[in-house]
């Protein structure tokens, strides 16, 4: 997020870290055209910086071998080849290009790279404010969703049903719950 003209309120100048204790990077994706399977990525760091102005930027990233989705067998499928090949692309990241106001709430725009590839890619932010925290100093937190097309980042694999349809979907919903700490 990099912009002079779109700021948060209540965000102090400063870098404000992501709390991985108190945050969660989630996803869905359709299964079997009936259903959705969901998961998180459990190890991922990242900060918000806050310059004097107001400007603000994100940078963070994701180890992919980190996913769980409550099924070891498909978590190994996923981080395999054929999916993230966590092996030889072992981390995501995200780096923001600028923040825009949407009514009350923001786009982040930024650069998102999965499996080798980066593509444009918006967030959608809620900023729900900062509190005074619990004795660490302040807190900020927002939640962030944007929907990306998995093909579109080299994952092509195609699962398809004989009755129609794949067992995996292309689109993935993407939901970040975030909370940062400002730190000194």
């Amino acid at each position: 997020m990099t912009s002079a003209t779109t700021t948060f309120p209540n965000l102090t100048a400063g870098t404000w870290a992501i709390d991985p204790t108190h945050s969660t990077v989630g996803f869905s994706v359709r299964h079997l055209m009936v259903s959705k399977v969901r998961g998180t990525f459990n190890d991922f760091s990242g900060a918000i910086e806050v310059g004097e102005d107001g400007s603000t930027s994100v940078k963070a990233e994701i180890q992919v071998s980190s996913i769980d989705t409550k099924n070891a067998d498909r978590d190994a499928h996923v981080k395999s080849a054929d999916f993230f090949d966590a092996e030889q692309f072992p981390t995501a990241t995200f780096t923001s290009t600028g923040v825009r106001a949407k009514g009350d709430d923001y786009v982040v725009d930024g650069e998102f790279t999965l499996h080798g590839v980066t593509k444009s890619v918006e967030l959608n932010l809620e900023f729900n404010g900062v509190s005074e925290g619990m004795g660490a100093g302040p807190v900020a937190g927002f939640e962030a969703t944007t929907v990306l097309n998995r093909k579109d980042f080299g994952i092509s694999i195609d699962m398809p049903m004989e009755s129609g349809g794949a067992v995996v979907g292309d689109k993935i919903t993407i939901t970040l719950e975030i909370e940062a700490g400002l730190r000194a």
